[in-house]
């Protein structure tokens, strides 16, 4: 029974259990944030649930929702393991309420527990649908992440291939807000080519005339 539990932890991830509080310096979508944990940053993906994609219908209204809750504030974090992109899949909380609840509650974000068993996330989404709050306001039907992403598949992979190799000949050759021209461009050069200039004051967020915080 043990080795068949163990199994199955590491089928979602690495196991990595561990509390902590950190502070959200950044919200990359509707269930991923990145936080500041003494100095370093980590990227959190919300557990339970998926909110839908940035390029997907409500997917910005989803990432706002979560904006507006723990931008730069000081939340809990129970780690639960490590994914393949190493990203760590944690419960958020702030002021003892379940930050992943609460956006399927609003609906800003569908169920998504393992094999779609958690009671508690299932009966949320049914009411956050019922009550047509959210993405179930919208007047077509809401197409799950999980279905689009396969329906996109193709071409957000190759999307993402084109985008990984102007970013990797872009690198290093631009180190300063004024060189910027949009806020994503500033946040691929401090997030993903690790230019620490774009952030002068170091809160974590690259450029604010770029990118202004709430």
């Amino acid at each position: 029974m043990m080795r068949l539990l163990l199994l199955l932890l590491f089928s979602i991830g690495i196991v990595h259990a561990e509390e902590f509080d950190a502070k959200v310096i950044a919200v990359m979508d509707g269930d991923t944030v990145l936080v500041l944990r003494d100095g370093r940053k980590i990227k959190v993906r919300l557990v339970n649930i998926d909110a839908p994609e940035s390029d997907q219908e409500f997917g910005k209204e989803s990432r706002d929702a979560l904006v507006n809750m723990v931008l730069k504030k000081q939340v809990h974090i129970n780690s639960q393991a490590i994914d393949s992109y190493g990203r760590m899949i944690a419960e958020l909380s702030l002021d003892g309420q379940s930050v992943n609840e609460e956006q399927v509650n609003k609906g800003m974000a569908w169920e998504y527990s393992h094999f779609h068993r958690n009671k508690r996330y299932l009966s949320l989404n049914q009411q956050a649908r019922q009550a047509k709050r959210g993405l179930w306001a919208q007047s077509v039907q809401p197409v799950s992440p999980e279905q689009w992403r396969k329906t996109h598949l193709k071409k957000t992979h190759v999307a993402k291939a084109v985008s990984s190799t102007q970013m990797n000949a872009a690198c290093g050759k631009k180190h300063l807000c004024r060189q910027m021209k949009t806020c994503e461009e500033a946040k691929i050069y401090f997030l993903q080519c690790g230019v620490q200039t774009l952030d002068g004051n170091g809160d974590g967020v690259p450029c604010e005339n770029l990118c202004p915080q709430r």
